[in-house]
């Protein structure tokens, strides 16, 4: 099945380009990375290819995609890295909010940065096994364990720190930079351990998710927002729906051995979340009206009408 050009993942490398020349870059990786592979193949072609006996070249041939691909990946991360060493050495790379204009060094050169990594990651991307995403991720510099599972979003690729058992989401984006009107802002990100992010959500710059959490599908953290340990969150930003206890001892004693879908089902939901189609007595309706007043003006600045109480954040309310 085809994927639309807005479906496709992998690591999330800016095409950002403020000037042209800096392609060179990329066109001297991408050549010097060849070499090995020719190397490869002429080697396989001096011990392999008999005039008398072509069958053993050809028999073999197909053993030697998946060899030379690795080199292809190896040397291309090689090439990069010594390029992005130097170029590191020239302007170390720093977190900050920095003008997007040529004339601001920091931007110049996290260009640079993404038109050096851009051939490695695509070629380890397409690697038919996902733990090559980690291994460059490592290489330059993104903590991570070959366990994780970033093969299916848009994942950064410096200022970013995983935890262990790590999922990422089809089509979510984990950013440590984003551009902002003319403004340019890296933040570091911090993933924690068995952390689970949604399909098509957006975890902004700065964001530090703590351990067994989760981030919903098609939710948007904002820049450096912290998501506390073991709750789901939910929303546009991201905020509290309630504990995460699908990570707790003894879930399997709660949930109980069910013969019936429907009687799981309701488990589940007992434990795990609140119907929006469940029918509210008059008193949780007010209630709920007057918490979502509240939220509103509490975003909006706008004080509270006298003998109101601010329970905007106030846990107990019934939703």
């Amino acid at each position: 099945m085809s994927v639309p050009n807005t479906m496709r993942i992998g690591p999330l490398i800016p095409t950002v380009l403020i000037k042209k020349r800096y392609l060179i870059f990329y066109f001297i990786i991408i050549w010097f990375s060849f070499i090995p592979l020719f190397l490869e193949f002429w080697l396989y072609w001096q011990f392999f290819l008999y005039y008398t006996k072509p069958i053993l070249f050809y028999a073999f041939l197909p053993l030697l995609v998946i060899p030379t691909y690795l080199t292809l990946v190896f040397s291309a991360t090689f090439i990069a890295k010594i390029f992005h060493l130097i170029v590191n050495t020239i302007h170390k790379p720093r977190t900050g909010t920095f003008l997007r204009h040529p004339s601001d060094k920091d931007y110049r050169y996290w260009c640079i940065r993404n038109v050096i990594k851009r051939w490695p990651f695509w070629l380890s991307h397409r690697f038919p096994f996902p733990f090559m995403n980690n291994v460059v991720f490592k290489v330059f510099g993104v903590k991570t364990r070959l366990s994780n599972s970033l093969f299916e979003g848009w994942v950064d690729t410096e200022f970013i720190d995983f935890g262990k058992n790590v999922v990422v989401g089809q089509g979510s984006i984990v950013q440590s930079a984003v551009i902002i009107g003319n403004l340019l802002i890296i933040r570091k990100t911090v993933i924690e351990d068995e952390v689970r992010i949604g399909s098509h959500a957006i975890v902004m710059p700065g964001t530090h998710i703590k351990r067994r959490s989760i981030l919903a599908s098609n939710s948007v953290t904002t820049v450096n927002q912290i998501l506390d340990e073991g709750n789901i969150y939910v929303g546009v930003p991201a905020k509290i729906l309630k504990n995460n206890y699908f990570f707790e001892d003894g879930l399997q004693d709660k949930l109980g051995q069910v013969e019936d879908v429907e009687a799981l089902r309701e488990k589940y939901e007992e434990m795990y979340l609140k119907r929006v189609d469940e029918k509210h007595t008059f008193r949780d309706r007010r209630v709920r009206k007057k918490k979502t007043k509240a939220q509103d003006q509490y975003m909006h600045g706008l004080k509270l009408e006298e003998g109101e109480e601010d329970d905007t954040f106030d846990d107990t309310s019934t939703v």
